[in-house]
């Protein structure tokens, strides 16, 4: 028998929301209707004027060929241009922007070109898992650290925790507005961790994601809005919730030219970049989307409203977020003990609703669930029926 020790696989702990998926199809084998506010996989189509690109660019057959792992230059030149009319931050184009498959894969990547078996990281928690796990499959030392509501608080726990290591990180790993507390911050924030990072030279890796889904006069700052950021840092942004395309795979990376240029590098022996015709649709959304864009943030706030003013209606204490597609909602006091996991299957088997269990990022998400806005209100009002239901039951 060959051996079987996989050490990378085995680094990765069982992941949690295979059990929720497992009991959705079987309630759904059932025949029972569950609604699903799990995955942050949005519902709606693409605009339709990017699908219209795609289908037309798709048709030239000289489209079909390898493209550029870093990204066609027009859509480098999209991206720059993006960050100019959204924040007034100059890149070069050239040194500054390489794309991705999706954030996820440019985040990961950039772990295994940057980081070793020597280098600590911190990381904030609860976080998108690939935040975490991406440190640990490159090798190197993942430290958490738990994120507070005053975030004032949680920079304090971050330069605490760099002077009490016995070897100063290499990196700090940070996501606003957060996925899945959706906590947001202001460009204040943003200034005072790139001075953390200055002082300890350290680098400062920030996953801006949810840019876009913003409400209530919010604005989602960007760290390169930073003085002197680029020096130190690097920011991370997808078209998947944005624009409806979280199949097409597209993100981009911005920022700091020698984190840049690793990520460039060790993509071009990893991939040759995205199917050409998705890049050249995906330079039509940047440049001439906006509107569609703001429509979309608009629905997100349409049920975001919907499901935080049922939830409290019944009796479940929840805040409305000001950015992102979720609802980071503490498990109520009667069920609190059972922990996030034990508590989404109580709500998948008597109330017929899935969310994702807040273990699934981190452990200090344990005492929460997250709910995705991926349902239209309709059905987020049956999901409320009967999570009230269920929570007039004695269990």
């Amino acid at each position: 028998m060959p051996d079987q020790h996989f050490t990378n696989a085995e680094k990765l702990p069982p992941y949690i929301f295979a059990q929720i998926n497992a009991l959705k199809s079987e309630a759904r084998s059932k025949g029972e209707d569950i609604i699903d506010f799990g995955m942050g996989n949005p519902d709606q189509p693409t605009p339709s004027p990017i699908v219209e690109k795609l289908i037309e660019t798709v048709k030239n057959s000289a489209t079909h060929r390898y493209s550029q792992s870093a990204g066609l230059p027009k859509l480098r030149k999209a991206i720059k241009d993006w960050y100019m009319r959204k924040f007034n931050v100059q890149l070069d184009s050239n040194s500054e922007v390489v794309t991705c498959m999706g954030s996820k894969e440019g985040i990961a990547h950039l772990a295994l070109a940057t980081l070793s078996s020597e280098d600590n990281v911190l990381v904030q928690s609860p976080t998108y898992p690939i935040h975490s796990y991406g440190v640990v499959i490159a090798g190197a030392n993942l430290q958490s650290i738990s994120l507070k509501e005053n975030l004032d608080d949680f920079l304090i726990d971050v330069e605490e925790n760099i002077i009490n290591s016995s070897k100063k990180p290499k990196m700090i790993i940070i996501n606003f507005p957060s996925n899945p507390t959706t906590q947001t911050v202001t460009l204040d924030f943003l200034k005072k961790i790139v001075e953390i990072g200055k002082k300890y030279d350290i680098w400062i890796i920030h996953d801006l994601a949810y840019a876009d889904i913003v409400f209530d006069g919010y604005q989602a700052p960007s760290i390169l809005q930073v003085e002197g950021a680029k020096d130190i840092a690097v920011e991370f942004f997808t078209l998947s919730k944005s624009y409806n395309m979280p199949g097409w795979r597209v993100g981009f990376c911005c920022g700091n030219q020698d984190l840049v240029q690793a990520l460039t590098k060790i993509k071009s022996y990893m991939d040759y970049g995205t199917f050409t015709p998705i890049q050249v649709a995906a330079i039509k959304a940047i440049n001439e989307c906006d509107e569609e864009v703001n429509q979309i943030c608009k629905m997100y706030e349409s049920r975001r409203d919907e499901l935080c003013n049922g939830l409290n209606r019944i009796g479940w204490d929840v805040e409305k977020p000001l950015a992102t597609m979720f609802v980071w909602a503490k498990i109520p006091d009667k069920y609190i003990d059972l922990g996030s996991l034990e508590f989404s299957k109580l709500l998948i088997k008597h109330a017929q609703v899935a969310v994702s269990p807040g273990a699934g990022f981190g452990i200090d998400g344990d005492n929460y669930v997250r709910f995705s806005l991926i349902e239209n209100e309709h059905r987020t009002r049956q999901a409320v029926r009967g999570i009230k239901n269920f929570l007039s039951m004695e269990i």
